[in-house]
């Protein structure tokens, strides 16, 4: 489905609506947002609409992104309190400072070792109620400023951990260095640092290298809507995302 060929009223777009975006690789959730805003307000003719996410996704990951609208967005808090679902793959036997392919391998690691048996064991340390420090290239807040503002400044900030819980953390196929995993966790997890400390606990290393979320709450990737038309437009006009 194509999110820019539906039609909505003034009326449902108030009273809130719920839409369920599958979000492009590339584009980050504050880009998502802003570009349905504008297409509703156009659509609508509304001068003025309240639009909002319930849940950030990092630019380099996919997936559904859930966008409320009007009344609905006083139900974002509890939006975000819901289980999440996700698919990627980890690359073994390298590191990178922000956990995922935005940075450049920092340190390399021999993958030889590493068994399914290893692999598969090593899932159990990372399921239930963990201890995760989030990413230092992340957009928290420490002191006022953004954590990746300290990191691209050269500055390690003290980043304190948090309990988050991983309900189910399944490998679904080993082909190294590649790891494919489906998780299922609480909000507040960082499935970049799960990559990094998955690695660290093999004494070896891993990050990030594909995300996708595929279910919030009860909402699936399945009934989400794309955002193709947008996406043609920007390669044909040649625009590039940033």
């Amino acid at each position: 489905m194509d999110f820019f060929k539906q039609h909505f009223t003034p009326e449902e777009l108030l009273e809130g609506k719920l839409f369920l975006i599958n979000k492009p690789l590339g584009w980050t959730s504050f880009q998502v947002v802003n570009k349905l805003r504008w297409h509703l307000k156009n659509l609508s003719g509304l001068k003025k609409i309240k639009v909002g996410h319930a849940g950030t996704l990092d630019p380099l990951a996919t997936g559904l992104l859930l966008i409320c609208t009007g009344k609905k967005t006083k139900s974002i808090s509890t939006l975000q309190e819901t289980e999440k679902e996700y698919t990627g793959t980890f690359l073994m036997g390298a590191t990178t400072p922000s956990y995922d392919l935005e940075t450049s391998i920092d340190q390399t690691f021999d993958t030889k070792l590493l068994t399914e048996e290893i692999i598969l064991k090593t899932t159990i340390k990372f399921t239930g109620e963990i201890l995760q420090y989030p990413p230092v290239f992340s957009a928290l807040k420490k002191n006022g400023k953004r954590l990746y503002e300290y990191a691209r400044a050269g500055e390690d900030p003290e980043i304190t951990p948090r309990t988050v819980n991983v309900h189910e953390f399944k490998i679904i196929k080993i082909n190294l260095p590649k790891v494919d995993f489906l998780v299922r966790c609480s909000k507040g997890t960082y499935i970049r640092s799960l990559a990094h400390d998955f690695g660290k606990s093999l004494s070896n290393g891993a990050h990030l290298s594909s995300l996708k979320r595929t279910r919030v709450g009860n909402y699936k990737i399945e009934n989400a809507f794309s955002m193709e038309s947008e996406i043609n437009l920007a390669s044909e006009k040649n625009i590039t995302r940033k």
